[in-house]
């Protein structure tokens, strides 16, 4: 924190102290009312100094730095400490397009997604009784057979990861998803979320954060995840909007064709009683398109 943090913490302390006084004196409703009220400016300061008109200031009679001030802009801990720099939990790579995800997920490359979560994979190895210690972990790890392959898929199983395309202009440049293994080195993004992140595949790179803590991955879950942020926080419009191939994909999959023929009920054919049911079996790999 900044020099001036200290400051904040002082003046809620003091006011809280002499709240806490006038209310064991029994004062007068009127001033501990206005006492709790400067209670609650002091506090709200902490917070977001200036959002309730008047701004706090120091000593020297500079606006002091509040919490918010410390995460948000240019200066502030992500751009600053997290998004400009090499970082632990983080890697990037050139972005593809991957067609069969779901819109929550992503395609992450086992080479990147074994060193991301390698402390996740050495303690479920080590818990499981398949090694003893860490140096015998690391070995298995660096031979990447299947044992190693299938801990991997227990450990990202519901463990969230977070995709960021530079330059992060707005609230969506930066996004969860449910991440993959896949082959190769490349990530796989759904397409729909490209105009979220301003992104095509023309060799445009992304960057990979993974939420440590329990709170942090439930926070990406619930706030981040792609599916949830569907429409454009400025102008609250629909920032998922097809276009190019799978517009003219939509329309080919569902044009007649010139030699179609209805087929009749009871043929060899295969009937579906809803539209749910076919999306299931689709992804159940019993039909394709």
């Amino acid at each position: 924190f900044t020099l001036s943090f200290p400051d904040y913490v002082c003046r809620v302390r003091i006011r809280k102290n002499r709240l806490a006084r006038l209310q064991g004196i029994l004062a007068p409703v009127i001033i501990v009312r206005n006492e709790k009220r400067m209670l609650q400016e002091a506090v709200d300061a902490l917070i977001d100094n200036g959002r309730r008109g008047r701004t706090v200031v120091g000593a020297n009679n500079r606006a002091l730095k509040s919490l918010s001030d410390i995460i948000e802009g240019k200066q502030g801990r992500f751009r600053q400490n997290l998004l400009g720099k090499r970082v632990d939990y983080s890697g990037r790579s050139v972005i593809v397009v991957g067609p069969k995800l779901k819109m929550h997920q992503c395609g992450l490359p086992k080479e990147m997604a074994l060193e991301l979560f390698q402390p996740f994979v050495i303690h479920r190895l080590i818990r499981q009784n398949i090694v003893n210690n860490i140096k015998a972990a690391k070995k298995l790890i660096q031979k990447g057979d299947d044992e190693v392959m299938q801990v991997l898929q227990e450990v990202i199983e519901g463990h969230p990861i977070l995709l960021n395309r530079a330059p992060t202009l707005h609230r969506l440049g930066i996004q969860a998803f449910e991440p993959k293994l896949v082959g190769g080195r490349a990530i796989q993004l759904h397409p729909l979320v490209c105009p979220a992140f301003n992104a095509d595949f023309d060799g445009d790179q992304m960057a990979v954060h993974v939420p440590l803590a329990l709170e942090a991955q439930t926070e990406a879950r619930m706030l981040m995840l792609a599916s949830n942020n569907i429409l454009s926080p400025a102008t609250g419009e629909p920032i998922v909007t097809p276009s190019q191939d799978m517009v003219l994909g939509s329309y080919y999959l569902t044009a007649l064709q010139p030699n179609f023929k209805k087929p009749k009920f009871g043929d060899n054919q295969k009937t579906y009683a809803s539209l749910e049911d076919v999306i299931f079996a689709f992804e159940d790999k019993r039909v394709g398109l």
